[in-house]
């Protein structure tokens, strides 16, 4: 996959989707920087990849805050002088309805999963201009394409937003030999869901997936090592569904506010 040597940096790399990428990168020869804020996952995912053979870094930083990730950026490159490929993972999201929700809610949905990006990116551009290669590989989600079932209108626009992005910025590096490109996970078993939902509810809403079951976060991680292997070099500026076929149908308004109301925090 031509990832020997190379250095990866994964956002909300502790657990779930963002694990499974940056365990899988390592697998194929990447150094990994494993960002998040989980104090006990984040450095337990680091040990991880360290078996693997390769170098690993533990970045703890709320990559929502600029002066956080300056300061991470500034602590990366001096364990590795370059970035290869960013992977733009790290995202929450809200319940509420526009209604219920406050303002200062959806500043942190649209901040976490969009801003963050952006302020990612930046750090990273001059250097990968400099190099005249790099990978960015934004995490969208299906909600981008139709609406989150669960995860609020801030959601759903801070994703779509990610798209825009995405198009955008490989328009303007595609000059420096630098890929962008986002991948749309659809119903994928991480961590959360797992927590949050029954064994029985899970294979009630497998009839939601044509392909027969739900996407799993290795499922994730393959199509972001494709996208960042040789094989894609020419690829730039696309949306890939990781979905099982789950964006060829939606579910009714009946079924959206059962799924919403399970991921609602109870008091």
């Amino acid at each position: 996959m031509g990832l020997q040597g190379k250095v990866s940096l994964v956002t909300g790399a502790a657990r779930g989707i963002g694990r499974a990428i940056a365990l899988l990168l390592a697998e194929h020869g990447s150094h990994v920087v494993v960002n998040d804020l989980l104090e006990k996952e984040g450095p337990e995912t680091v040990q991880a990849i360290q078996k693997l053979g390769v170098k690993a870094l533990w970045a703890k930083a709320d990559i929502s805050n600029e002066q956080e990730v300056k300061r991470m950026f500034s602590e990366v490159f001096k364990h590795f002088d370059h970035v290869d490929i960013l992977v733009n993972n790290a995202g929450v999201g809200s319940p509420l309805m526009v209604e219920d929700m406050p303002y200062e809610v959806w500043r942190r949905v649209i901040d976490t999963n969009l801003n963050a990006a952006f302020i990612c990116c930046k750090e990273v551009i001059p250097i990968m201009q400099k190099n005249r290669y790099g990978r960015i590989i934004n995490i969208s989600s299906v909600a981008a394409k139709k609406i989150s079932y669960h995860g609020s209108a801030a959601y759903t626009a801070a994703k779509a937003g990610l798209l825009g992005f995405t198009r955008h910025l490989a328009y303007e590096l595609a000059p420096y030999g630098i890929t962008v490109n986002a991948i749309c996970p659809g119903g994928t078993l991480t961590p959360r869901i797992r927590e949050r939902v029954t064994p029985e509810e899970m294979e009630e809403e497998i009839k939601r997936f044509p392909i027969g079951r739900w996407a799993l976060p290795e499922d994730q991680a393959k199509a972001v090592l494709f996208l960042v292997s040789d094989q894609a070099e020419i690829i730039t500026g696309q949306a890939l569904d990781v979905d099982g076929g789950e964006l060829l149908g939606w579910m009714d308004f009946e079924t959206y506010q059962k799924w919403r109301k399970r991921f609602v925090t109870k008091k």
